[in-house]
């Protein structure tokens, strides 16, 4: 069927009826204009009388240029029936296009063909390696690292400093994927950098910008400058195209309640736009709704929000395209937590919570669970406890179980494609002396057989039943970091008044390794699971920052062990290159289960790698010597006039002042004598 981009062209009996639809339809929008003494209303729709019918487009004026720009984005392609679809003009547009004078058409010839640099390059790495990027000072610098030596330098803007300008001043950032680096210029916007020698692939115009968050699938990347009086505020680009699909302001319509000061407004953090893990949809709390905007058209789905009375957070699963969010207690109804599948927008499961003062929602990294750390009150709103809320998401009916926890709730994560979680809590949220708790969504239970009238156990099976592994009781830690290959976690003192105390746990073996990083105020893992960076860091133009003299990072092994150190008067950002996850949970068990069957292949390797950096330290040390007895020589030649001042002008090294004589000395080393009759 095709589909036409006009109005559709009717004879005169369905002038006046056409008309009423279009009008009803523009006027939502704005109010059109009016004159006095005129019967032009702003609205206008041209009749071909010799033809007998409209000729499929319309004349629209509206009292304000801004409602006529609002018009522009709302119609353009607008499904008008399932025939017709609208192009909208702006006037001046219409009139230059009406003045064009006709010619024959010549197709332009395509621009030569320009390969991209491959953006993946760097995950064929021979050696595995990973790759992270610090900022410190006016240095922004790129490193291998292998887990076992000291990192090394990948790019450090040298073809930049060549052309006398600076790589990057301000903070970088990579996409989910790790294909691009994108480099921020508050002044102009955002360059973004990839291939092998990081070369300059797109620009973008974001004035003012402050930060960046890429699309999951790398698709789109958008910019926020944080300029409360920016209309435009928040920007959307394609990666590709570098083109802007659309702005926002800082915070959506009447969000904010015009009742609050200036100041209270300034404290009222802008609600955060998210991405769906496909890229298909970008969403935003407002005021009692979520605004779900359609990729790459950015129109709102279905041409309505999504109505959520009282809604204060909402998440997208990291897998599916499934919206969760929850709502205090408003208009005589209970708080709730809700799942919400798109674009149906059915109701997957909805859960009634009450005396419910903050709820925290929480995925799981494969989407398979929910976590909701509930803060409740007593009737008297005096006393606050917890309890965690668990949805186990790709069951049948979503079933919902609740955990009390009679202490104070301070963090919560889950193993990343594991069912186990942690939390750190405490009888007081202020106190020192902390307990860390490890659930298992699953536990085991035996297998009960009736043999003979006697019960018998015949094996083990896994239930669906929150199970506690084990509590570690008196820590000093006040956040928890899952390595991405989980079993392993670390238990960290943070922050300025804190120990910088780093606890390495096993929860499979349950062993323990502890080290410190002093003021340490971040915990970073790689991709792998094999290495982490703990970092002690400033923020950019934030004036003098009191800690300098502890400023730099630490990369450690999994296992605790120290592989680098290195410290920085001013150092602003440390970030690992991230990697996309090719393999999945039972994937990863069964290399897992066949690891021997490559242990001989890696060890191997790891045996060549040692021989070379072994051959390269004596090829070192051989030139070393060789460059110190050439020096000896150059030197000893220099001193020969003042060696021969001294000796009365006689030369040692003159062959001539020497006499030769050859002298042969035999020396009898033993005798033996031997009768033979």
């Amino acid at each position: 069927m095709h589909r036409y981009n006009k109005l559709p062209q009717v004879p005169e009996a369905k002038y006046e009826k056409l008309g009423k639809v279009v009008l009803k339809l523009v006027s939502r929008i704005g109010n059109l204009a009016q004159y006095e003494g005129s019967d032009f209303d702003g609205f206008f729709m041209p009749f071909d009388k010799e033809a007998g019918s409209t000729v499929g487009c319309a004349f629209i004026e509206y009292e304000t240029a801004g409602d006529a720009k609002k018009a522009i984005e709302v119609l353009q392609d607008y499904k008008f029936d399932k025939n017709h679809s609208l192009k909208v003009l702006p006037h001046e547009r219409a009139s230059y296009l009406a003045d064009v004078e006709e010619e024959e058409f010549k197709e332009p010839e395509p621009e030569p063909f320009k390969e991209r640099p491959n953006t993946i390059s760097w995950l064929e790495d021979s050696c595995q390696r990973d790759q992270f990027v610090i900022r410190q000072g006016r240095e922004t610098a790129v490193f291998w690292n292998d887990g076992r030596q000291e990192p090394q330098l990948d790019y450090d803007g040298a073809r930049e400093k060549e052309a006398g300008v600076t790589w990057c001043d301000y903070y970088v950032q990579w996409s989910p994927k790790g294909s691009y680096l994108a480099t921020l210029v508050p002044n102009r916007g955002v360059i973004l950098w990839g291939g092998d020698n990081f070369q300059k692939l797109q620009r973008f115009a974001a004035p003012g910008v402050d930060f960046v968050v890429f699309s999951p699938q790398e698709n789109y990347m958008m910019t926020n400058n944080n300029n409360r009086n920016d209309p435009q505020a928040i920007k959307v680009f394609s990666v590709q195209t570098g083109k802007c699909l659309r702005a926002f302001p800082l915070y959506p319509k009447d969000f904010l309640d015009e009742k609050l000061s200036e100041q209270e407004k300034a404290n009222i953090p802008p609600p955060p736009f998210q991405w769906s893990h496909d890229d298909k949809y970008l969403a935003r709390m407002g005021k009692d709704l979520i605004s779900i905007f359609d990729v790459p058209t950015m129109k709102l789905l279905d041409k309505r929000s999504l109505a959520c009375d009282g809604i204060c957070e909402f998440q997208f699963s990291p897998k599916a395209n499934i919206i969760a969010y929850w709502a205090p207690e408003h208009k005589n109804q209970p708080a709730h937590v809700d799942l919400i599948e798109l674009p149906s927008r059915k109701s997957l499961r909805q859960k009634n919570l009450f005396n419910v003062t903050k709820c925290t929602l929480v995925w799981q990294e494969n989407g398979e669970y929910l976590g909701v750390k509930v803060t409740r009150h007593t009737k008297s709103k005096k006393t606050l406890y917890n309890n965690l809320e668990l949805f186990r998401v790709n069951e049948p009916g979503i079933p919902v179980e609740m955990l009390d926890v009679k202490d104070a709730v301070m963090a919560f994560s889950w193993e990343p494609q594991g069912s186990r979680f942690a939390i750190i809590h405490a009888e007081n949220p202020t106190s020192t002396k902390v307990n860390v708790t490890f659930y298992d969504m699953f536990r085991m239970s035996e297998i009960a057989e009736k043999k003979k009238g006697k019960k018998k156990s015949s094996g083990k099976e896994l239930v669906a039943e929150v199970n506690k592994v084990e509590t570690l009781e008196g820590k000093q830690c006040n956040c928890i970091f899952w390595s991405p290959a989980g079993r392993t976690i670390i238990l960290a003192a943070l922050g300025d008044a804190a120990s910088g105390t780093l606890e390495f746990y096993d929860v499979d073996n349950k062993s323990l390794v502890i080290k410190e990083h002093y003021r340490a105020n971040q915990v970073l893992w790689d991709p792998s699971g094999r290495t982490l960076a703990t970092t002690v860091s400033q923020p950019i133009g934030g004036g003098h920052f009191k800690f300098a003299m502890d400023n730099g990072f630490i990369i450690w092994s999994f296992q605790g062990k120290q592989i680098s150190q290195q410290s920085f008067e001013t150092f602003y950002q440390f970030q690992w290159r991230p990697r996309e996850k090719l393999f999945n949970r039972d994937e990863i068990a069964e290399v897992s289960k066949n690891l021997k069957k490559y242990e001989k292949q890696f060890n191997a390797f790891d045996e060549a790698k040692k021989r070379q950096l072994r051959l390269e330290e004596t090829r070192g040390r051989e030139r070393a010597v060789l460059h110190l007895g050439l020096l000896w020589r150059e030197i000893r030649a220099n001193m020969k006039q003042e060696r021969m001042a001294l000796l009365n002008g006689y030369d040692s090294e003159d062959e001539s002042n020497w006499t030769t004589k050859e002298v042969t000395i035999e020396t009898v080393l033993s005798t033996k004598e031997e009768l033979i009759y």
